[in-house]
């Protein structure tokens, strides 16, 4: 009976590992736990330029994956987020790329990082911004540190999460915690004041607003994008 209860589970580990998930699409478990893809891995579908009703044909699907191609702007969410928890995946191709994710982003001034707190997308080995922890993969740019050694070789697809949750905030990169902080604290403020982002009194002050995905002058793509709204 032992033997055979061994060989079973045996068999069902090999089916688990050849039905790997797909990618774009949600787990039954995660349908019930309240998640929702924000790409469906075909169209644009849910996404538009930042200050602008059109989706910029410098971002497009290729395999299935949101794909900065061609010079283009920024690009947001159709919808806007309060609190939620974020997971995706992206990938760098050409050395010393860039881009970034933003949060609550809001449409009033002419950047969305002027509004928008962002993740930083990096290629830490070759782009400067990689030399200081706070402009880092995985780091809450330019105000919270991220640790080295998280992100994946470029080529190579990385995923990442970010919680919202009225003013706490956390992001992980591979599994690895990156930053964690409290929005509007007192440390918070000293860091904004110390920082370019003083110059923008629009800057993260909305408590809800747009996913962004940054355009940076380089190639990246994006896939599994989804999203679970907490109350």
């Amino acid at each position: 009976m032992k033997r055979k209860g061994l060989m079973g589970l045996a068999l069902l580990l090999a089916a688990g590992r050849g039905q790997a998930q797909a990618p774009n699409t949600l787990t039954e478990a995660e349908q019930k736990d309240g998640w929702r893809l924000l790409f469906d891995g075909s169209t644009t579908s849910g996404w538009r330029g930042y200050r602008s009703p059109v989706m910029p044909a410098g971002w497009q699907v290729v395999d299935g994956a949101l794909t900065r191609v061609d010079r283009a702007t920024d690009i947001i969410t159709t919808d806007q987020f309060r609190n939620f928890e974020l997971s995706l995946e992206w990938k760098l191709t050409t050395p010393g790329g860039n881009s970034g994710i933003f949060y609550r982003a809001t449409e009033e001034a002419e950047q969305i990082y002027f509004s928008g707190p962002e993740m930083q997308v990096l290629d830490d080995d070759v782009h400067p911004d990689g030399k200081s922890r706070l402009t880092s993969a995985g780091a809450a740019y330019g105000l919270y540190p991220a640790p080295l050694g998280a992100v994946k070789p470029l080529g190579e697809w990385n995923t990442a999460r970010i919680l919202v949750d009225g003013n706490h905030v956390v992001h992980w990169l591979n599994g690895v915690k990156m930053a964690d902080y409290v929005m509007w604290s007192d440390d918070w403020r000293r860091r904004v004041n110390e920082s370019k982002f003083k110059k923008w009194p629009e800057y993260a002050k909305a408590a809800e607003g747009h996913i962004g995905l940054q355009e940076h002058g380089g190639p990246v793509a994006f896939r599994n994008i989804k999203i679970k709204v907490l109350p």
